[in-house]
């Protein structure tokens, strides 16, 4: 649990290096808080509904009561995006990455988005794949193990020294 609220307690630190416990761990939490809000919702649309019967007030209350836990979710997801992003660039420092690959699918997406305004679909198909292969990148580093010992964006997060074992 320590691991996946790291993150919060980190919230706006882009310096530094985060381990893939941090990250993964990070991501794990964000998921099944989702699932929460996706099952709250559920229930309290299912309720409302329920409980009216066949009056059509029932559809609108519903609907209500699902929009008011969709803004929460919406805000929760707002509030835990900054660190989402703060532990991403740390994760890629961790790598010896610069955080600016986070923006790698981005140049995918205006390349698609230009030819889609000029009604090209090969210019647009490129640049989706280009995005593509961008989320792939940047999500095979998430996967990747830091680089031993120090880098130039600070002390190994696993304290793995750089000494000689045996020396």
């Amino acid at each position: 649990m320590e691991w996946m609220f790291m993150p919060i307690r980190r919230y706006a630190e882009f310096g530094g290096r985060s381990r893939r416990m941090e990250y993964w761990m990070w991501v794990l939490f964000q998921f099944l808080l989702s699932i929460v809000f996706f099952i709250l919702m559920f229930a309290v649309g299912g309720a409302a509904i329920l409980a009216v019967g066949d009056d059509p007030t029932a559809a609108i209350a519903a609907g209500g009561a699902i929009i008011v836990v969709y803004l929460l979710m919406l805000l929760v997801s707002l509030a835990l995006f900054i660190p989402g992003l703060a532990v991403t660039v740390r994760r890629l420092h961790d790598t010896n990455r610069t955080g600016w690959w986070i923006l790698a699918p981005l140049g995918g997406y205006i390349l698609a988005f230009l030819g889609a305004g000029m009604e090209s679909t090969a210019i647009s198909l490129v640049g989706l794949l280009a995005a593509f292969a961008g989320a792939i990148a940047v999500l095979v580093f998430m996967f990747l193990d830091g680089t031993s010992g120090p880098n130039q964006y600070g002390e190994d997060p696993k304290s793995r020294g750089t000494a000689d074992t045996f020396a």
